[in-house]
């Protein structure tokens, strides 16, 4: 019996993803990081929470959290054995402006960090979620290998199109577990995430690190990257 491919994305660079890279390394899992090359930072920002007394409303906040930022010289280190994605130069949205400019940001992004780490990068995650079928032309046009949504689906495996891929559930759906187990009926789970939704309270990373614990230790699963099972969710190919 094969065994299930286990992937997992996480999205933005956020500072959060040194304690989250920490984790990972731990338990030997695979990971891929879809990076928003133009919103990296000159010097890292460390996270921090809103402070009424002394706001900055030049940062975005997430539940009153600033997630930190690191930057592009941190990529190569930060990200050292993982996979990393194009998720954009500045996270823009294929919904919202012209075709043309748009694939050139996501094109934009994959060249910076090739660059940067000095092997291919053909993954892609769709800002905010949208895409439209003329994009998701020109992201296959463009060579990418598949491109995420934040759509879901219960067996990854039958994805229609690898340029608009659904995954199975968020990292902290309450129903994880029961998908990860329902998904070994199709031989693929997918997950996904912000670091910085954990902020930096520890039973929500103790949550996680229990996840990716127990599927390191399952003898029926293995890591994959999310370029591995690409081929296997891409109906156009079948």
């Amino acid at each position: 019996m094969a065994k299930l491919k286990v992937v997992q994305c996480w999205d933005d660079a956020p500072y959060n993803d040194l304690r989250l890279v920490e984790i990972l390394r731990k338990y030997n899992a695979k990971a891929t990081f879809n990076i928003n090359t133009g919103l990296l930072v000159e010097q890292r920002r460390k996270p921090f929470w809103f402070d009424y007394k002394n706001p900055d409303y030049s940062v975005g906040y997430f539940n009153n959290f600033y997630p930190g930022k690191l930057t592009l010289k941190d990529i190569k280190e930060v990200y050292d054995g993982f996979e990393i994605a194009s998720h954009c130069h500045m996270h823009e949205n294929a919904s919202t402006m012209p075709h043309a400019e748009w694939i050139k940001k996501a094109v934009q992004a994959r060249e910076i960090l090739e660059d940067i780490v000095q092997r291919p990068c053909r993954g892609f995650a769709w800002p905010c979620g949208d895409y439209t079928p003329e994009t998701c032309a020109e992201l296959r046009k463009a060579g990418f290998a598949y491109g995420r949504t934040t759509k879901y689906i219960d067996f990854v495996t039958d994805n229609e199109d690898a340029m608009a891929l659904r995954t199975n559930c968020h990292f902290m759906n309450y129903q994880f577990f029961q998908k990860y187990e329902k998904a070994k009926e199709c031989g693929v789970f997918y997950f996904w995430g912000h670091s910085y939704e954990m902020l930096d309270y520890d039973k929500y990373w103790d949550l996680l690190e229990e996840k990716i614990a127990y599927i390191s230790n399952d003898p029926d699963a293995e890591w994959c990257n999310v370029i591995d099972i690409a081929p296997l969710c891409d109906g156009k190919n079948k």
